[in-house]
């Protein structure tokens, strides 16, 4: 095991722990059945969830520093090269006998997606690189972390942010089952979509939802509340996202756009509040709104982390829908 720090910068503004993976991604008129093979068109690209929130953050003007791992081959390279491309600091260990973190991607001509993910070098990502960074996460304003790679060091980073005034993201994605109420209690800003919000509180609490979308406003507050983290941000989709914390709750709408791919929206939107917490301290529904109009934006051409929006085009879309 070996550690490649590439584009090195003393200290970021926001910390980006989570996974690298390679998109082996598919464009289809429709999704296959079971058993049917149909002809599509290919694209390769940068992402993982982590990497793809942390590239949102870079091109909103904030500097990030990703930390993650990838195995010693062509995908690990390519994350190497993508980052400094963006001028991106990060942090890769290279996992010997673990290639990087690779997902299948289909998507229709709705811009839906179903994905596969393969986590492979992800899942080996160890304590000793957040250890080396642990002054940097206990000095930036932000910490993003997601589930999509060993949990073990996420919580180490959680831990060490919780212990200086760094503000913690945690985005519980994809669906694991190693999320714990103790991962939960570390974070002071939960993201989870609305599968998500379902599986955590049917996992965790003994509390089944059968649609979150039919909830009213009331009991959907409550059921954030029962999280057991301060401020719970539920997206949506098309209907928005939800914003729970002890005070009250509060709907955000989502920016009215047609997606050619919504595959990264949820990374993006993470990777936005991220900076939107940056740019409008004390006004958090601003930082929703900010990280709406990143997300909403990344839809808008194919791709993950190469779909992400820059800051001038995020102010442009927010002062049209503030007109």
């Amino acid at each position: 095991m070996t550690l490649q720090d590439v584009n090195a910068k003393p200290v970021q503004s926001v910390v980006v722990v989570g996974s690298y993976v390679q998109d082996l991604a598919f464009g289809t008129e429709e999704f296959p059945l079971p058993g049917q093979t149909i002809i599509g068109q290919f694209r390769m690209g940068a992402g993982g969830k982590g990497f793809n929130q942390a590239v949102a953050c870079q091109r909103q003007g904030i500097p990030t520093r990703f930390i993650g791992a990838v195995g010693d081959d062509l995908f690990g390279r390519a994350a190497a090269e993508f980052a400094e491309r963006e001028g991106l600091a990060c942090s890769l260990q290279r996992t010997i006998g673990n290639s990087s973190g690779a997902a299948s991607i289909v998507v229709n001509s709705q811009g839906e997606n179903m994905i596969v993910v393969a986590l492979g070098a992800n899942a080996a990502l160890g304590g000793d690189i957040i250890d080396e960074h642990r002054q940097e996460i206990a000095q930036a304003e932000v910490l993003i972390v997601q589930a999509e790679c060993a949990i073990a060091p996420v919580m180490k980073a959680l831990e060490l942010a919780k212990q200086s005034k760094t503000a913690t993201i945690l985005n519980p994605a994809p669906i694991n089952k190693e999320i714990t109420r103790e991962l939960l209690s570390c974070a002071d800003i939960l993201t989870p979509n609305e599968s998500e919000f379902a599986f955590l509180l049917n996992a965790l609490f003994d509390s089944p939802i059968d649609d979150v979308l039919a909830l009213d406003d009331q009991a959907f507050h409550a059921l954030c509340r029962k999280l057991g983290v301060e401020t719970v941000v539920v997206t949506l989709g098309k209907e928005g996202s939800f914003v729970s914390w002890p005070q009250g709750f509060e709907r955000v709408p989502a920016v009215k756009i047609t997606p050619v791919d919504s595959t990264g929206a949820g990374d993006a939107f993470n990777g936005g509040l991220a900076a939107g917490l940056i740019y409008h301290p004390g006004d958090f529904l601003m930082a929703v709104r900010y990280a709406t109009a990143v997300a909403a934006l990344s839809t808008m051409a194919a791709g993950t982390a190469q779909a992400m929006p820059t800051r001038e085009a995020v102010c442009r879309i927010l002062s049209e829908n503030c007109a």
